[in-house]
Formats: C-alpha cells, structure tokens, sequence
C-alpha cells in the first residue's frame, strides 16, 4: 500500500502534499490533519503522528471529515483494515479500533446529527 505523504504547517498539524488513495477513497493534496486524536498522556507510547500508522490515520480523518458521505461506521471499518494493511500489529490496532468505535459511539449519543 502507498503511504500518506505530509508536511508540517503548523504545531502539531500537517497537510497532505500527494494525493493519497485507497481504494475508491480519494485523500486530496491540501488536505490537514492532526494526526491521531491520542490524549497527551498516552504520547509516549502512542505517538499522534507516528509513520508507523499515520496512513491510516489520515484516511480516517479525511473520512470523518466527510461523514455525511462516508460514516462514521465505515471510517472505523476501514481504519482497522488499513491499520492490519500497513503492517501495524493486531493488538494495536485493535486498541486503536476499539478507542475510534467508543468514541464515536459517545459523540453520537450526545449529538444530534
């Protein structure tokens, strides 16, 4: 699999400088994440913006970012599947997965999209 590209454009955010793809999911150059939505705490062990899944990462962000088209529920899908992918081992990205789907779970039942 491609790997997302960055680059810095301020603290702690970043922009995609190549289109990223997967599968039928179009990433496009110009694009800003975060990275991964990790709490401070947890940095040294999980870092936000780790290469090790940040492709995954910003499939899931852009997605999110487009919930009316994709969903939430497919975000986290595919999240998963990417994270297995790319390598990432399977305890990990079942963590990751299960942190994504519970927070989903909670943001949905205290909004009312």
């Amino acid at each position: 699999m491609h790997r997302v590209i960055v680059k810095p454009y301020s603290k702690d955010r970043f922009e995609v400088v190549e289109e990223f793809r997967y599968g039928l999911i179009e990433v496009p150059v110009g694009f800003k994440t975060n990275g991964a939505d990790i709490p401070r705490v947890f940095w040294s062990l999980f870092p936000p913006n780790s290469p090790e899944y940040l492709s995954a990462v910003v499939l899931h962000d852009y997605m999110c970012a487009n919930k009316r088209v994709f969903g939430y529920e497919l975000a986290d899908k595919l999240f998963y599947e990417v994270l297995i992918e790319i390598g990432v081992p399977k305890w990990k990205a079942k963590l990751f997965y299960f942190w994504v789907k519970w927070y989903h779970r909670l943001k949905m039942t205290g909004s009312k999209e």
